[in-house]
């Protein structure tokens, strides 16, 4: 990525000056397995955040990082218990991608729903 998005864009990851902000009142406690680093500061104010590695999207942040970040708890999650069996996989945000979800009847599926069953009646204007 070019300096002027690094100096005008948020969207494609951290502006300058947030990583400066970062680097100065900021202390990195942790990154997750997708390369996203997660900071508070240094005041003790209680502010955490998350610098993405790539596109910003909340999505991309796992539970237990989601967790700590807003206060839901304070560990940090290589203290938290391990994860229960019945716990799926953190898997991010498919909208909008290849991967999404399409119900029968969505246009990238053919556009083509099942036939209304006699429970539905159609409005009409008189």
């Amino acid at each position: 990525m070019g300096i002027l998005a690094k100096i005008f864009t948020w969207w494609n990851g951290a502006t300058i000056g947030t990583s400066l902000y970062s680097l100065r009142k900021g202390r990195q406690v942790g990154e997750d397995s997708t390369g996203n680093r997660y900071f508070e500061a240094k005041d003790k104010s209680g502010r955490r955040w998350v610098i993405y590695n790539g596109p910003n999207d909340a999505s991309r942040v796992p539970p237990e990082w989601h967790g700590w970040l807003h206060h839901t708890h304070d560990l940090l999650p290589h203290e938290l218990p391990a994860a229960r069996a019945w716990e799926a996989d953190y898997s991010p945000n498919a909208t909008g991608t290849a991967d999404a979800y399409r119900p029968a009847g969505a246009l990238e599926r053919g556009g083509k729903r099942a036939a209304a069953t006699g429970d539905y009646e159609a409005w009409s204007p008189n």
